[in-house]
């Protein structure tokens, strides 16, 4: 704990950063829930007891999760795949996007508890956008129809936002500020991705030959697991999130 209050101490303004992107993306998700509930004419409380004890239950499982990374052959060591984002999507799914994000900053703030950070913050706060940008499309998709034909919409939809933003998000703002915070030259990062890949050459080129076959590949081994698990966790969800 002593470790990661030093951390916090020695990247304070990227933490102010990340705490205004994080307020931002949740500002967002509660604005758009709140309006489709008002047009399919629903009053049910955004966030209820029930729904927040199993917010808490589901973040845990995630930040587990994230925790076990497997690296992936086509792109640098410092990019690793995990599959925290699963119970998250469940959870939008369940209760909408609002829980979904609040489940997503919990799992993040957990992971820094039990493993604290090796990158400054700049890989919880990629993992924290880039797994907002496929559940937050995917859960406001799925809100305005639940059905399984959605569902699957709505992943899709999830996975080309991950992907297109997770790409972006790298090139123009995630690897410049890891190298900044780190005293690394730019150069040096893009080394090690054309040493896995001679096609990489730049940071639009990471993004394009690493960043996206990454969130490409994660978001569809989330969106499947959770298309196919759903349906048998839905109606345990929709009981538990009403009580309170």
């Amino acid at each position: 704990m002593k470790n990661l209050q030093n951390k916090i101490a020695e990247n304070m303004l990227f933490v102010t950063e990340f705490a205004v992107l994080v307020f931002c993306v949740f500002l967002a998700a509660y604005l758009i829930e709140k309006r489709i509930d008002r047009r399919k004419g629903e009053r049910e409380r955004i966030l209820s007891t029930g729904k927040v004890a199993m917010i808490g239950i589901f973040s845990a499982v995630s930040a587990v999760l994230m925790t076990i990374e497997v690296p992936v052959p086509f792109a640098p060591p410092f990019y690793k795949i995990d599959l925290s984002e699963l119970p998250i999507l469940i959870i939008t799914f369940a209760y909408g996007p609002v829980a979904g994000v609040m489940t997503e900053l919990v799992k993040i703030l957990l992971k820094l508890v039990i493993k604290s950070t090796s990158t400054a913050f700049v890989g919880e706060l990629a993992n924290f956008m880039v797994g907002c940008a496929l559940i937050l499309p995917a859960g406001v998709v799925y809100l305005r129809k639940k059905t399984r034909s959605m569902a699957v919409v709505a992943c899709a939809v999830g996975i080309v936002c991950m992907t297109v933003f997770g790409s972006l998000l790298n090139a123009v703002y995630l690897l410049p500020k890891f190298a900044a915070l780190y005293g690394i030259p730019l150069e040096t990062i893009i080394g090690m991705g054309t040493a896995i890949n001679p096609g990489i050459t730049s940071v639009e080129t990471m993004a394009l030959f690493a960043v996206a076959p990454l969130n490409l590949l994660k978001g569809g081994i989330v969106s499947l697991l959770t298309v196919l698990l759903y349906k048998r966790l839905s109606p345990i969800l929709k009981a538990r999130g009403r009580r309170g």
